[in-house]
Order: structure tokens, then sequence, then C-alpha cells
């Protein structure tokens, strides 16, 4: 358009009708540059009793092997004429049925391992069990295609395994205030000043200082950018729900931030399960509700995928103790605004058929639902983060 010709089409008279569609078109194009897909992972750590979470409420089997922890049929919230959700997960029933929701049931790998340390590893690797990996995988994807530690993020005080790379690591933070101001300590500013180019021909000491420049880089843009959104909903007042209000307003906020890593533990259940677990799946479930909405209120569910899986399931049969030991195959969670098959994913757990060790056979490699959000969701396809040639799955 000629400079005279837009001077003529803004005028008083013509700007009312103009103006308000010339502003959205704007605001429609700044969106779509801006807009980017979001995961957010959350580990229910300890190993999550996977049948008390979804309960195969018909099956005599599953009573037989849990005469005092099984969750009776008139407890459970029905998906369908078999399968109910523990009463703890009302929060989690609201998202199924607005189609927000898929469980997938049976993941695992093969050869699991039954060790909290080592199961937790090959999750966050993303390794065989019998191979042993020092890199996480969102590490290795955010080193491809972030390039700046604060492409993930955990909420957390400790880095994960899961978002540490070869040559760089992602974020951990509670508190962006408090870690912006840690990196501007005057000992910390000192330090960075005496680098020298003698320091930085030394391999280990020019990667330190580079870590340290890219922290405080990151500190920065991480605090000046999520003040700008506060959320004002009423968040569980518990440690998970802190984690989660806070990844909220990173999202909100508009952080150029790929992926999020929340955890929460005491889900090692081998003795008085029944109370233990219901307190828990209490706390998860309402805080990842109160999540959802947040995050969807602000227009930001359409492009945020969150998974939650823990590192092992139990076994069938309880213990003597009234709870469950290590297992292996598990149900996972996968929350969404575009779920390609809501619902339940696949198959219940076929307790009729177990492994060597009286286990839950997997069905599905977790390694697959990774790849499947590399691939479809991430839009990424690098072996140098995951090396597994398997299927990939149709949840989204």
């Amino acid at each position: 358009m000629k400079r005279r010709d837009f001077i003529q089409q803004s005028s008083l008279a013509s700007g009312l009708v103009m103006v308000p569609s010339f502003i959205k078109a704007f605001e429609g194009a700044m969106l779509k540059e801006t807009t980017f897909k979001k995961l957010v992972i959350v580990q229910l750590s300890g190993g999550n009793d996977g049948l008390n979470t979804i309960v195969p409420y018909t099956n005599d089997i599953y009573y037989k092997n849990r005469p005092k922890i099984a969750i009776s049929p008139a407890d459970v919230t029905r998906i369908n004429s078999t399968l109910g959700f523990h009463p703890g997960l009302l929060p989690m029933q609201r998202l199924y049925d607005k189609g927000y929701l898929s469980i997938i049931n049976n993941v695992g790998y093969p050869n699991p391992s039954r060790s909290h340390f080592r199961s937790s590893d090959i999750w966050h690797t993303a390794s065989d069990s019998n191979n042993y990996l020092t890199s996480g995988w969102i590490g290795r994807y955010i080193e491809q295609h972030g390039k700046k530690p604060f492409s993930a993020i955990e909420i957390d005080d400790s880095l994960s395994l899961m978002l540490k790379g070869k040559e760089m690591n992602g974020i951990a933070t509670k508190n962006p205030k408090l870690l912006h101001g840690n990196m501007n300590t005057p000992y910390f500013s000192k330090v960075l000043k005496q680098q020298t180019a003698a320091h930085l021909s030394e391999h280990n000491l020019g990667y330190l200082y580079k870590t340290m420049i890219e922290t405080k880089s990151s500190a920065k843009y991480i605090y000046e950018t999520s003040k700008t959104a506060t959320s004002k909903k009423a968040y569980p007042q518990n440690p998970f729900g802190k984690q989660l209000k806070t990844t909220a307003e990173f999202i909100n906020s508009g952080l150029e931030t790929k992926v999020y890593y929340v955890s929460m533990g005491g889900f090692d259940t081998h003795a008085n399960q029944i109370n233990s677990q219901a307190r828990l799946l209490d706390v998860y479930s309402k805080a990842m509700e109160v999540f959802v909405n947040d995050i969807d209120e602000q227009g930001n569910l359409e492009d945020t995928l969150i998974l939650t899986f823990s590192e092992f399931g139990r076994r069938v049969a309880q213990n003597a103790a009234n709870g469950t030991d290590h297992g292996a195959a598990n149900n996972i969670f996968v929350i969404g605004k575009n779920l390609k098959k809501p619902g339940l994913y696949n198959e219940a757990p076929n307790l009729g058929d177990l492994d060597a060790n009286k286990d839950l056979k997997y069905t599905i490699d977790f390694r697959s639902v990774y790849a499947t959000i590399l691939s479809k969701w991430l839009k990424v396809d690098n072996p140098e983060i995951l090396d597994y040639q398997g299927e990939t799955l149709d949840f989204i």
C-alpha cells in the first residue's frame, strides 16, 4: 500500500473500522511467529503402583492377589466396563472427560531393573538396560535443537540426569529471582572478570567459564521474562503444587523454554500403601488440574504436551506389609489438547500372563513414547538424541 493511500484509509472516519482489524491481523501474525511446542515431564519418583492407579475393578486375579490393598469396585471412578480411576484421581477423570488425557498401559523395557537409581537412569537417558549413558535424552535434545541452557528447565535446586547433555546442561531453579541474584554476587562476577585467554585455552577451565557465562545469561533471561506473568490460580500449598505454579508462570510469560521437568517423590509404597498412595495421587491430580486449566486459559495448552511417568510399576501381589514391592511395566499419562487418541490408548495389563518374576509384561517400549514426542510433537528426528529404531505411536 502506498503511503498516501494508507493515510487516506486511516482517517478518523474510516479508522474505527480499519484499525481493529489491522491490530487483530498484526497480533495473529505475531502469535504465529512466537508460538512453539513445549513439553512438560512429570516423574512420580519411587515407582507408582499402576494397578491401583488405573484399577481393573472386574478382574478376579487382581482381587485375589491384593486381598487387603485392592481398590473396591464401589470406590473407583469408572472409565469403561473393566477399568476405573483410583478415587484420588477425580480431577484426572475430569481432564479425561474433556478429551485431554491419554492413558498408555504396559510401558516398560526389556530386562527391567528394579533399582530406583538404575531404572530412573534408564528412563532419563533412554538407554538399554545393559547400556550406561552419561547424558540425558532431553540434554541431548537441547544441545541439538535448543542451543541455550534455558531451553530445558528443571523446577528444583539440582539438575537431574535427564537434562544433562554431553557439552551443555539445562537449568535447575525453583526461584528465578534467587537464581538471578546468586549469579550476580560480587564473588561470582569477580571470577568471571578474571578469566584469561590462558585459562580458556585449557579445555576444562574453558568449559567451566563457558558454562558459568551461559548460566548467568540464562538466569537473567529467565528472571526478567518470567516476572511478567504471575498466576492467580489457587494451586495446592504443597511442594508439587508450587513446582507446577512456577512452571505455569514460565510458560505463560512466553519464556522460550522447550522442556520443563518436575518430580514428586514418595511413591515407594512397600508398606501401608492404601493411605499413602491415596494421599499422593490426590496431591498429584489436584495440582495437575489447576496447572492444565491455568495454561489452557492463557491459550498455551494448545502448544503444550504433558507426560507423567514413574521409573517402574509394582508387583501384582501385595506383600506382608500391606504394600507392594518393585515391579516392571506400568501405565503413563499423556495430557494435551492435540491428542490423536484420547482415552485408553491400548489394552489393559494381562494379569493372567506375567513374566518370570510374576510382574506385568511390557508391550510398549518407553523409548517409542519418546520417539513419538520427538518426531511428532517437537518435530525432530535425530539418532544422536535417541538411538532407537522401534515404532512410533499414534497418541499425537
